[in-house]
């Protein structure tokens, strides 16, 4: 995942809109999607306030251009198309419905997650290579504490923290996305190479667009990284038993009822 994060887009945190232009008020981010979440299932929950125009669930491109066994993409389909960076956009026909998904649907929990759902901004300069990559961290570490080490510096859009897929431990590797970029240069400045109070050793944070770092997108992680628990459990208990031309039906997923009641 760790470099694919330069094709992210960047959102307003705060919900504020500038109706000088139309699609900045259709125009939604919603960042902390459950990482088992499909785009057919973000698009049934949205689309149940009011029609889209679009709907993109951000997925790893590192990821997604593995060329995965037939009896994997069986158990889970969303495997090839990539591994979900856990953020996606959503683009409303009508300017009000957007404003209905702002107040309706932020702050819903989904599985173990709570989505935050805010106007996206269009590109500029100054928002891009926003995004920060930070090792070294504490596998104790949890996301508020992430947040808290670098809300000083700035207006903090999504924060990450790694955790393996099978045992569900942290990596001790995060991802901060500020608001600006010269807010992402001051946290380098004054974190990177430091150890803040309380570690054992010094962190390591930098541009995750690092051009330095784009080798890695060559070299394709263990498999399992890209695999939830149970889709992991499960391949080892069938070690490509299943024929690559059959076809499982695995079921309408229970995320899919989360948008009852929302229509009107």
């Amino acid at each position: 995942m760790t470099n694919a994060m330069d094709i992210v887009k960047n959102g307003s945190a705060n919900g504020s809109v500038d109706g000088s232009n139309d699609e900045s008020r259709t125009n939604l981010i919603v960042n902390y999607l459950p990482q088992t979440m499909t785009q057919e299932e973000m698009r049934s929950l949205f689309s149940s306030i009011g029609e889209l125009e679009s709907c993109k669930l951000v997925r790893d491109k590192v990821s997604g251009n593995l060329v995965l066994p037939a009896s994997l993409t069986a158990l889970n389909p969303a495997l090839q198309q990539g591994q979900s960076l856990g953020y996606g956009f959503v683009n409303y026909v009508r300017a009000e419905d957007a404003e209905k998904a702002v107040n309706t649907l932020n702050g819903l929990r989904l599985q173990n997650k709570v989505i935050k759902v805010s106007y996206a901004r269009p590109s500029s300069e100054s928002i891009k290579g926003a995004n920060l990559y930070v090792s070294g961290l504490p596998k104790n570490l949890s996301q508020p504490d992430l947040e808290g080490m670098f809300a000083s510096f700035g207006k903090i859009i999504t924060s990450r923290i790694l955790c393996d897929n099978i045992s569900g431990l942290s990596k001790g590797v995060g991802f901060i996305r500020f608001d600006q970029r010269n807010e992402a240069e001051r946290a380098i400045q004054e974190l990177n190479g430091k150890t803040p109070k309380g570690y054992a050793e010094p962190i390591t944070v930098k541009f995750a667009n690092n051009p330095s770092n784009s080798a890695k997108a060559q070299i394709a992680p263990p498999l399992t990284a890209y695999l939830t628990p149970q889709a992991a459990a499960a391949t080892r208990r069938l070690a490509g038993a299943l024929p690559s031309a059959g076809r499982i039906s695995i079921g309408k997923s229970p995320m899919l009822a989360i948008n009852k009641g929302l229509r009107r």
